[in-house]
């Protein structure tokens, strides 16, 4: 039977979190630089672990004034340094569940520059196998996020999106575009079908792409965050498709 990991950035000061975790297997967590601090860190661990959700860190640029959306040039130790501190951070109230964290998965304006940029991608996956190289390293698949991960020996697990769009490249449409986002359900779930069973995905300019994903995101901050939950939720339980994490 097929199986696809359903992740969702959590821990970022919405309402929503504790209604979105029954239909989810993974967890992006929110390490204090775009949303959230110590107490919302354990607050969602604390939901996590009641839901059996496995954990993983989403570092950003220090950027809560634009939630982590705006590009920041620093040097490269600067960023390995920076998503080496949220992951310790988070793991240490993650352990304090006695738990463990399953992956990384950086957040934003730093998720899309390590995409397209080799400096800023070395520098993430450095971190991460310096904290633990067996985490899984989350990422655009065919990204410079992937051949990071290959470099520093670490597992990378390609992720495509329910609710957003894609450009012919295979990139993420930016946010400054109009139909940057998927508001409607139906769209929602046919895009994310088309991913799971298919691996493809229809671009801005309705062409087919190939993209190759082991989890699928939605973002805890949309419009629609509980409703796509659960209708992506039940559309995959329905195709016969299991949703569970890396470490089941």
């Amino acid at each position: 039977m097929p199986f696809i990991d359903f992740n969702c950035d959590l821990g970022e000061g919405m309402d929503t979190d504790e209604a979105i975790m029954p239909f989810i297997s993974s967890a992006n967590i929110a390490c204090g630089y775009h949303a959230g601090d110590a107490f919302t860190m354990k607050q969602t661990v604390a939901l996590c672990t009641r839901y059996h959700v496995a954990m993983g860190a989403h570092p950003s640029y220090p950027d809560k004034e634009n939630f982590g959306r705006t590009n920041m040039h620093l040097p490269a130790d600067e960023i390995y340094a920076l998503v080496l501190a949220q992951i310790e951070k988070l793991a240490t109230i993650v352990h304090s569940f006695d738990k463990k964290l399953q992956h990384v998965k950086p957040h934003g304006a730093l998720y899309n520059m390590a995409a397209k940029d080799p400096d800023i991608a070395n520098a993430i996956a450095k971190a991460v196998k310096e904290f633990d190289p067996g985490l899984l390293l989350f990422g655009l698949p065919g990204s410079q996020v992937a051949a990071a991960a290959e470099i520093y020996g670490l597992p990378f697990i390609g992720e495509a999106f329910a609710d957003r769009t894609y450009q012919p490249d295979g990139s993420l449409t930016p946010r400054t575009l109009p139909n940057a986002l998927i508001e409607e359900e139906a769209k929602a779930i046919e895009q994310v079908l088309l991913l799971v069973k298919n691996k493809t995905v229809k671009t801005i300019n309705h062409e087919i792409i190939a993209i190759d994903a082991g989890t699928i995101c939605i973002h805890g901050d949309g419009k629609h965050a509980i409703q796509f939950a659960e209708a992506l939720h039940a559309a995959l339980i329905s195709e016969g498709i299991t949703i569970q994490s890396f470490n089941t």
